[in-house]
């Protein structure tokens, strides 16, 4: 697969003023080809290859540059042409290949360079993916864009635990929250008082390391503790793994599983129906 190698100097390498890493061709004299520069901000959904749009597969096919996410799947990068370079810009816990100012530079620059780059996306560009950023950067520079929108993570948990987000007369609201703040080291400050009381589903992205402290807000502003929860690990993957509980013994559970990065956290009325499809084979479940 044509990944960019991972580590500083990978990082160093592709912020250097000429060509493209590791012996990639770049276009000759830094002309553009095919046109004005053009960055495709395209969701790549939450893991499984065949949730991507057609639209995605489209600019894939097209893209001189593809700058992506960790956990993509090769198979969805194979779709690039043979000649495209391939940027790995993902971002774990603790390793962040470039950071985000690295980033929003390369968009940038390889667009001027190389024409149609195609910024990838893990589930829906729009949720939590700091799209915003890359837009700013984009715009000042004068760089023509598309957003092209995916499955974000949410809808494909919920659909892989067989409940509706929501629910006439049960759940009339949706709230995709995050669940770490800025620094990645606490839990975010929202309004706990208004989510405990309202009648939604709640879902939390990138709750793991908070998690603990996200159910105790929930529960300390008056939401029940017996209500169900669900922790969804690698949502709509083949390595998913779904562990449920309630409010007040859902983060000891995941501890006992080992829940690990990147998982949601799914609280709501419609939770209570919760049926796993038999396709998916990595499953913890609770005990009522």
């Amino acid at each position: 697969m044509r990944r960019a190698a991972r580590g500083a100097r990978t990082a160093r390498a592709l912020l250097s003023a000429r060509g493209a890493p590791g012996g990639r061709r770049a276009h000759a004299g830094g002309r553009v080809m095919n046109g004005r520069p053009f960055v495709s901000f395209v969701g790549a959904g939450p893991g499984d290859p065949e949730l991507v749009t057609l639209k995605a597969l489209r600019r894939l096919r097209e893209a001189e540059v593809v700058i992506h996410d960790r956990l993509i799947p090769d198979s969805l990068l194979a779709e690039a042409p043979a000649d495209a370079e391939i940027i790995d810009a993902g971002k774990a816990p603790g390793r962040h290949c470039l950071g985000q100012s690295q980033i929003n530079w390369l968009l940038v620059d390889r667009a001027r360079r190389r024409g149609r780059v195609v910024r990838l996306k893990g589930g829906d560009p729009t949720v939590f993916g700091r799209l915003a950023e890359e837009i700013d950067a984009v715009r000042a520079a004068g760089v023509d864009f598309e957003v092209v929108p995916g499955v974000t993570a949410a809808t494909a948990a919920a659909a892989r635990a067989g409940i509706s987000l929501t629910a006439r007369g049960h759940a009339s609201m949706l709230v995709l929250a995050t669940g770490s703040d800025h620094a990645g080291r606490g839990v975010a400050a929202l309004d706990w008082e208004l989510l405990a009381r309202a009648e939604a589903t709640l879902v939390f992205y990138m709750p793991v390391q908070g998690l603990e402290s996200i159910t105790t807000a929930l529960t300390a502003m008056g939401r029940d503790e017996r209500e169900r929860a669900l922790v969804v690990e690698r949502a709509g993957t083949l390595d998913e793994r779904v562990v449920a509980g309630r409010l007040a013994d859902i983060a000891e559970r995941c501890r006992e599983a080992g829940v690990a990065a990147p998982a949601l956290l799914l609280v709501g009325p419609t939770v209570d129906t919760a049926s796993v499809p038999l396709a998916v084979r990595r499953l913890t479940r609770a005990k009522a």
